[in-house]
């Protein structure tokens, strides 16, 4: 498999536990969505939403060549 190089942004308090706000990785291996967080120190126990060029994406979802995801907290409140 060749490389596969996805950009990743961060949104809000998740840009201080990843140490960026948008990113190109390069991954060697196929990588599924909900795998993502754990590359950027996110972690698993943190409410998110991800979504893969501007929709929702299960975690299942095997990421492809070229995708842009974008890993956002859930908030809350009124």
């Amino acid at each position: 498999m060749e490389a596969m190089k996805v950009t990743v942004k961060i949104i809000g308090p998740f840009i201080y536990e990843a140490g960026f706000s948008e990113k190109e990785l390069e991954f060697q291996k196929p990588v599924k969505a909900g795998e993502l967080p754990a590359y950027v120190n996110i972690p698993e126990s943190r409410a998110k939403i991800i979504t893969r060029n501007g929709r929702a994406v299960s975690p299942q979802e095997e990421l492809k060549d070229g995708d842009r995801i974008v890993i956002c907290p859930i908030y809350s409140g009124g």
